[in-house]
């Protein structure tokens, strides 16, 4: 059945012409953008009201860890650096299963889709007691979000010179073979694809420099995408310096993980040169603002980046390191800390939105979505801005600024996966209890 969203306050179309459309329509058709417009005539197809709201594309979140959803503010995490931190949890993780990746997955993702997000990355990079990137997959399945999920890994463990215990770290030949499998099993190339899988060794103080090339030769061999976490903070940059003698970008470009098919997580500490290799080999960037402040990362030179061509997009990172996963928060945190860095007119509330949606999109490889306009897929976000957060506002589509932090309705592939601010795929009180009762079982 067609679907119309009806007489929208504005609908934000993120198009090549940046139109905003007041008392617009959008016609949903086969979970496709039928039309975009005002006054829009559709005879038998189901209406949603959208009076009082403004409506944009659904956001699109580049980064995450979505198991983490299960380790939210863990004593002696909480105040830590970026490795005293990861040594804090990796004990703790460590004893999660098949379970805990499942329902942790699903807790993340439900809470992805009350903010708004219609498509989401996750980084998967440890596999204990029998755990599989296909419990990601089967989660995200029944949640009903556009999902690219990647197959991480961690190699070097502790008794080598790395981070992570060695009880986490896997064969490298392993993780190449099963790198293969999920992307045969379950990596879909097509236009409007719900599921695309990429290849992301966990990070370079986790991975050989063998690992990271042969993942990069394999990845384009099968036609994916490559992902990893580089230049987060200085702990980071001192360990490449150390270790490899050189900076993270010149480590990256060194291992061919540059290009249009690489996206990488946080970049935090990039340098002009740095920036100036990701523009011209269109590399991506995943910047995380909120996880960043949290673990005292810095401040990420996404002015710069934007400035000289680099694909940037948001990601909420993980829960761990966030303790939320609410994707308009990143934007509005990656809006003003731009403007705390650079000053008032460094980042309007525009163009932070334009990031999270259309910006996410570019980074994933995605020029399906991301914006509202006829072909694109039906991925939708309806915000409700007759509320207390836009009182007075005199903008309502300047959402960053005065509006909702939750979502009313979320349309994904044309299907409702939110409707009133409820998520429609699953029980989500029955889901929250499991999702404590895991917690607590770790914790004793």
């Amino acid at each position: 059945m067609d679907l119309l969203i009806r007489k929208a306050e504005a609908v934000v179309t993120m198009d090549d012409g940046g139109r905003e459309i007041a008392g617009g329509d959008v016609l949903l058709r086969g979970g496709v953008i039928a039309q975009v417009g005002q006054g829009l005539e559709a005879p038998g197809a189901e209406v949603i009201e959208a009076a009082g709201c403004v409506v944009t594309p659904g956001l699109v979140n580049t980064h995450h860890h979505l198991y983490q959803t299960l380790t939210r503010a863990v004593p002696g995490a909480q105040d830590a650096l970026l490795f005293g931190w990861l040594k804090r949890l990796y004990p703790i993780w460590a004893r999660f299963g098949p379970e805990e990746i499942f329902v942790s997955t699903q807790v993340g993702l439900a809470e992805l889709a009350l903010s708004g997000c219609s498509l989401t990355s996750d980084h998967l990079y440890l596999f204990p007691n029998g755990a599989r990137l296909d419990d990601t997959i089967a989660a995200a399945r029944e949640v009903g979000l556009r999902f690219h999920p990647t197959r991480g890994a961690m190699s070097i463990g502790e008794s080598e010179g790395g981070l992570p215990p060695d009880a986490l770290v896997e064969r490298e030949g392993a993780i190449l073979d099963d790198c293969l499998r999920v992307i045969d099993a379950f990596h879909d190339p097509s236009e409007g694809a719900m599921v695309r899988v990429g290849v992301a060794p966990c990070s370079p103080f986790s991975v050989s420099r063998e690992l990271m090339r042969e993942a990069a030769v394999l990845a384009r061999d099968k036609g994916v995408m490559l992902h990893t976490h580089l230049a987060e903070n200085d702990e980071d940059v001192a360990y490449s310096l150390a270790r490899f003698g050189m900076r993270p970008g010149d480590y990256a470009e060194d291992l061919g993980w540059v290009g249009p098919d690489v996206w990488h997580a946080h970049a935090v500490k990039l340098e002009a040169g740095e920036i100036g290799l990701f523009a011209r080999s269109r590399t991506g960037v995943a910047h995380c603002p909120c996880s960043n402040c949290r673990l005292g990362s810095g401040i990420a030179p996404v002015r710069a980046m934007r400035d000289a061509g680099v694909k940037v997009g948001l990601g909420v990172d993980g829960s761990a390191s966030n303790d939320a996963g609410n994707l308009v928060d990143e934007a509005r945190q990656a809006m003003l800390l731009q403007r705390v860095a650079h000053g008032a007119d460094a980042m309007s509330a525009r163009e932070a939105l334009w990031i999270a949606t259309r910006g996410g999109a570019e980074v994933l490889g995605r020029d399906d979505v991301g914006q509202i306009a006829p072909g694109k897929r039906a991925d939708i976000a309806v915000w409700d801005v007759s509320g207390i957060e836009s009182a007075g506002s005199w903008d309502r589509a300047a959402l960053l600024l005065a509006g909702p932090r939750r979502v009313r309705d979320l349309f994904v592939e044309g299907r409702q996966v939110v409707a009133r601010g409820r998520l429609t795929t699953l029980d989500l009180p029955r889901l929250v209890e499991r999702q404590n009762r895991l917690a607590r079982r770790l914790v004793f």
